[in-house]
């Protein structure tokens, strides 16, 4: 029996900027088995998240293109296929929680809105039923008193909180593959953990194959079967997480092994763009709901001349995101695609 459940072949993305053209993927090759866990490592710029949002085609078309390539699910495929089928997968057999949920949330839209809205495209699901499930979602990602939150922005919660609606909206319809894009860089280490363990503890209870796109090879070693490790665009090596960090083949993937050894050892500074681990943002802590009062900028002064620039910076990243799919003004049921 196949267990293969996405197949990337020979892919390639370009970038045309109307002067010139850039290749930022080429040639990479893989495959996502059935209920693993598959990672994708490397510095900054070496084409992870791109050929992630490849797969789900999430890139900046007709800016972006695939010269050479395929990426083959449930025999179709994703690159050749039409937009309304290609709707039917994104959020409901293939998901993705991105890097930063501030931005990826729509602003202006509750906790309940934003995941009934991905309840109501794929499932059908409304009124009642759509805030039946969305509780039990918020429960099962473990939102404490998820009641209280149906109404919260996305200010109103805590980065790990943040998060964890993002992993709920992303299960909602329990997909056969969650693609995490840096799930947990913008997290303090302790909440870090928990959203870690969250992760593993529901691929275990759905079954669903999990793609982790990450720089910390902490990380990595925690949580997967097998790696990829990108350099400049290109897979340099691959093959299951034991051997390849005991024995690894590449120069470039033993020169990330040793400066992940020399961090563990106190004797180098971690870098957010070197594969070793970014460090961590100073957040709320997960537990303790909406940002406490001491910890709000004050009001006043220059504060008051950059909220519209904020609220509009993060409109615009979210249409960033989910504005390639046109479901009308103000939707955010991209997400849920």
């Amino acid at each position: 029996m196949n267990d293969t459940l996405i197949d990337i072949h020979d892919l390639s993305v370009a970038f045309d900027n109307g002067q010139q053209r850039s290749l930022a993927v080429q040639g990479v090759s893989l495959q996502i088995r059935r209920g693993e866990t598959l990672a994708l490592v490397g510095e900054s710029g070496s084409g992870k998240s791109v050929t992630a949002h490849s797969i789900l085609r999430l890139l900046p078309y007709p800016q972006a293109s695939h010269p050479t390539g395929s990426i083959t699910y449930a025999g179709q495929n994703l690159l050749a296929l039409g937009e309304r089928p290609l709707r039917k997968i994104r959020g409901n057999r293939i998901a993705m929680i991105f890097q930063e949920p501030m931005t990826s949330l729509n602003p202006l839209h509750n906790v309940e809105k934003q995941i009934g809205e991905v309840l109501g495209l794929h499932k059908g699901l409304s009124g009642k039923a759509a805030r039946v499930r969305t509780l039990e979602l918020l429960e099962l990602v473990g939102i404490p008193q998820p009641e209280k939150r149906l109404r919260a922005l996305p200010h109103e919660l805590s980065g790990g909180q943040r998060q964890r609606v993002m992993i709920a909206m992303a299960l909602a319809c329990e997909p056969e593959l969650l693609i995490a894009d840096e799930p947990t860089t913008a997290l303090d280490v302790t909440v870090q953990l928990k959203i870690l363990e969250l992760l593993k503890s529901l691929q275990a209870r759905l079954g669903m194959a999990l793609l982790l796109i990450t720089h910390d090879l902490n990380l990595v070693r925690r949580v997967a079967q097998r790696v990829c490790v990108m350099q400049r665009g290109s897979i340099v090596e691959q093959g299951d997480c034991q051997a390849l960090f005991s024995a690894p083949q590449h120069p470039y993937t033993r020169e990330l092994l040793r400066r992940r050894a020399q961090r563990r050892a106190g004797s180098e500074p971690a870098r957010a763009d070197d594969a070793g681990g970014a460090r961590p943002q100073s957040v709320v802590p997960d537990s303790q709901g909406p940002v406490a009062p001491h910890r709000r900028p004050r009001q006043g002064g220059r504060w008051n001349q950059l909220r519209p620039a904020a609220r509009a910076d993060a409109g615009h990243c979210w249409r960033k995101w989910f504005g390639q799919v046109d479901l009308g003004p103000g939707s955010v049921a991209a997400a849920g695609q």
